[in-house]
């Protein structure tokens, strides 16, 4: 399967299963919040069990007992923390991380800041995960505010998209951080050595767009960090890939994500139809059975697991809310990636401070 310009096809289903093949000793524990999602328990436990080894633990938060009747006999790499109460969808985001000391969120996020592991979990309230990691794991020093980043579809090969949920408003200099810390999250999670950044805006022209998009233009083109800014990139251009990294605030990119999620889901849904139209499409159908499944999975958010609140000391990974094991277990592993990676001493050193420690 070929992408625009006869480029070869890499979907985020073969680059997340790459993390899986890395050489790395270090023993990374990864917290997994077991009472978060629509499917907890039972599917966060079965995907964070497919991701565990010698080299990946897990450690479960939430009702013991629950998790416990789940575990099979012998099970090697696993522990488990009980957590009595759990934040819901719909609770406050930074009452809840203040208040509820005894939630699977806040206990999970304070085992990371007191060491005792070293990334998060989650699929549960996206606003409770960045309200207590803030509280709790904090940001690296010199970054303003942390920025939800996810791996988007994209021909040929996924884009880095961010902020996708983080900060519904911000100013031209969050967005300068956002382009310095995609630009590192590109390069070091998803492998591109020379990343280059796009501002998303509503034309090409630096004078198009909000005020304080028209001065983060400015900014980025400005800062010798980013080695390679393309400049403004329209909605139209973020699945045909001008660029590696799309930089945006967090109410534009959290309802760019779930527009294209939903076109996606009717894109998929109108080939089926089609395909079952009559003896000659379903003839089709089969020959491009492959290619077709190819397709369906890079446009599946479980094949690329969760998105990473990028700007905080340790990695905290966000997957998304209906996730099932698959979802769960990939972003268990973007987990350890965020620790094995050198995308936090980056992040620092590029934002001019000297460490990333928890």
């Amino acid at each position: 399967m070929r992408g625009a310009r006869g480029k070869p096809y890499v979907s985020p289903h073969w680059v997340t299963d790459a993390w899986s093949a890395i050489t790395d000793d270090r023993v990374v524990r990864v917290v997994v919040d077991a009472a978060g999602g629509d499917n907890a328990p039972d599917e966060v436990v079965r995907g964070a069990l497919d991701a565990v080894g010698p080299q990946l633990h897990v450690v479960f938060v939430g009702d013991e007992e629950r998790i416990r009747a789940l575990l099979p006999d012998g099970v090697q790499y696993v522990s488990v923390v009980h957590a009595p109460d759990a934040i819901g969808y719909h609770e406050e985001p930074a009452t809840a991380a203040r208040t509820r000391t005894s939630s699977s969120i806040v206990i999970g996020l304070r085992m990371v800041h007191e060491g005792e592991a070293d990334a998060f979990v989650s699929a549960g309230n996206t606003g409770a995960v960045v309200a207590a990691s803030v509280l709790y794991v904090r940001r690296i020093p010199g970054v303003k505010r942390p920025a939800i980043c996810t791996i988007m579809p994209a021909m040929p090969a996924p884009v880095a998209f961010l902020d996708v949920g983080a900060n519904a408003e911000c100013r031209a200099e969050f967005l300068r951080q956002f382009a310095i810390m995609g630009q590192a999250f590109a390069r070091e999670v998803m492998s591109i050595p020379e990343p280059t950044v796009g501002l998303l805006s509503i034309g090409e022209e630096p004078s198009k767009g909000t005020p304080e998009v028209i001065e983060a233009h400015r900014l980025i083109a400005d800062d010798a960090r980013i080695a390679h800014f393309y400049g403004n990139v329209e909605g139209r251009d973020i699945m045909n890939r001008l660029v590696d990294v799309i930089v945006t605030d967090g109410w534009t990119g959290n309802v760019g994500l779930k527009t294209i999620e939903g076109s996606a889901k009717a894109i998929i849904g109108a080939l089926r139809a089609t395909i079952m139209l009559n003896p000659k499409t379903k003839l089709g159908g089969l020959l491009l059975q492959k290619d077709l499944q190819i397709l369906k999975d890079a446009l599946n958010p479980e094949e690329f697991g969760g998105a990473l609140l990028v700007g905080m000391n340790a990695p905290v990974v966000i997957a998304h809310g209906n996730s099932r094991a698959r979802g769960i277990a990939q972003a268990v592993r973007m987990g350890r990636r965020g620790v094995v990676t050198d995308l936090l001493p980056t992040i620092a050193r590029e934002l001019g401070s000297k460490t990333a420690s928890v």
